[in-house]
């Protein structure tokens, strides 16, 4: 085997353990930010999204997604790895790669959807997002599909990954309605605080470190020029969004909020994930400070105005930063860097490239949108009308630990809880 093939395949493998790492991450965020009486059924959640995505990615999420093209929309072969030769390591370390992805992809959902939501009903939903809707907006952008043919960009999946769990996020959140006492007969709304900041904080660490092999690990090659541009333009992409969601609150509520804060960091981290090859560090930085404020307005807006109950703000940091940052390929792509890539003759809006490049991002997002909103909506829907969405009033209140679960995350203590 020769050297090149062996340090490739060794980088998929550990990306792919980082990104496997993050799913720690965002058991931490969604467990911080919820109530203590919520927290083993948010880490059960996050833990059996990765049980069950990747087992339903090798039966059917994997073929769906890179077997042979049918017209440009879905893959038709390659189920339960039957077309790798099992002598074709790299191969196997791709499919590992991208199946800690399409697990990533469903457990965003969790988050927004945490505190009401029936067990078996996510896991339900989890098994269709990673077998079924999550791999056909995969083909269409990364298997060869249609998406890739008129030229899209989306090199590290802020539409494939992050903006397919945030819109999901956005059906499951709309049926099943808010939590109890989050909204007032005025329409007001009540903050709900989440009971660690702390374990909230730890868990953005996670993610942050995972996320270079999420970006990073996306060039698929040990050899490749784009690896440190990748790396630099993802940390200060992050920091940048955070810096900006910080001062953003910080004017508004005369307080420098935490929790808005970790959010500002991965609305930056989801902002760059699509154009992190291809535009340069100042453009990335650019693009950070603008996913970091857009987070902030957009958690606002669909908390006060729209009254969608996101107890996380997952919906704005990766479904609206997610087509954001999609959307900022076609504004500061350069061509520079995008050859690094395998982009060649890639200028985005503000580099002469014209609008063409846009053009194609935006037909890409709002294509994966209709398609994701339309599907989950129905799954949704279906669960809802056969009773598979949302716990009991009586559940809710006494917390899904206990009636879900049949245990406490911190037993040995009395928690009160106020609704």
């Amino acid at each position: 085997m020769e050297l090149s093939v062996i340090l490739d395949t060794v980088w998929i493998l550990i990306a792919s353990f980082l990104v496997f790492s993050m799913h720690a991450g965002f058991a931490m965020v969604e467990a911080g930010f919820t109530r203590a009486k919520n927290t083993v059924n948010i880490l059960m959640k996050n833990f059996m999204n990765v049980a069950v995505g990747l087992l339903l990615f090798f039966f059917v999420g994997y073929g769906l997604m890179f077997g042979d093209s049918a017209g440009g929309f879905v893959g038709t072969n390659g189920f339960m790895l039957k077309l790798i030769d099992p002598s074709n390591t790299q191969n196997f370390a791709f499919w590992f790669f991208q199946a800690v992805f399409a697990a990533t992809a469903a457990t965003i959902v969790s988050g927004a959807v945490a505190e009401r939501m029936k067990f078996y009903g996510y896991l339900i939903y989890c098994a269709i997002l990673t077998a079924v809707i999550y791999p056909i907006v995969g083909h269409w952008i990364w298997g060869g599909g249609w998406l890739a043919g008129l030229g899209m960009i989306d090199f590290a999946g802020s539409t494939v990954v992050h903006s397919v769990g945030g819109l999901s996020a956005l059906a499951g959140t709309v049926l099943l309605g808010p939590r109890l006492g989050k909204y007032n007969p005025d329409g007001s709304s009540n903050a709900i605080p989440g009971h660690n900041i702390a374990l909230a904080a730890f868990g953005v660490f996670i993610l942050w470190f995972g996320w270079f092999g999420f970006n990073a690990g996306s060039t698929l090659s040990a050899s490749s020029p784009a690896i440190s541009t990748v790396a630099v333009n993802t940390a200060i992409a992050g920091a940048a969004g955070a810096l900006s969601a910080m001062i953003f609150v910080w004017i508004r509520y005369k307080k420098p909020d935490a929790s808005m804060t970790f959010n500002g960091a991965l609305a930056g981290l989801v902002s760059i994930t699509a154009g992190c090859a291809v535009v340069s560090p100042l453009s990335a930085i650019v693009i950070g400070l603008i996913g970091g404020v857009l987070v902030s307005v957009s958690i606002d807006l669909f908390d006060r105005v729209f009254r969608i109950d996101d107890p996380v703000g997952a919906i704005s940091v990766h479904g609206i930063c997610g087509i954001f940052g999609t959307l900022a390929v076609g504004f500061f792509a350069e061509s520079k860097y995008a050859a690094l890539a395998g982009f060649e003759g890639v200028n985005g809006l503000f580099y002469g490239g014209g609008g063409s490049q846009l053009l194609v991002q935006f037909i890409g997002v709002v294509s994966v949108a209709a398609w994701t909103l339309g599907s989950m909506f129905l799954v949704f829907f279906i669960m809802k009308k056969a009773k598979a969405l949302r716990v009991s009033r009586d559940e809710e209140l006494k917390g899904l630990d206990i009636e879900e679960h049949g245990m406490e995350a911190y037993g040995g203590f009395q928690i009160f809880q106020n609704d």
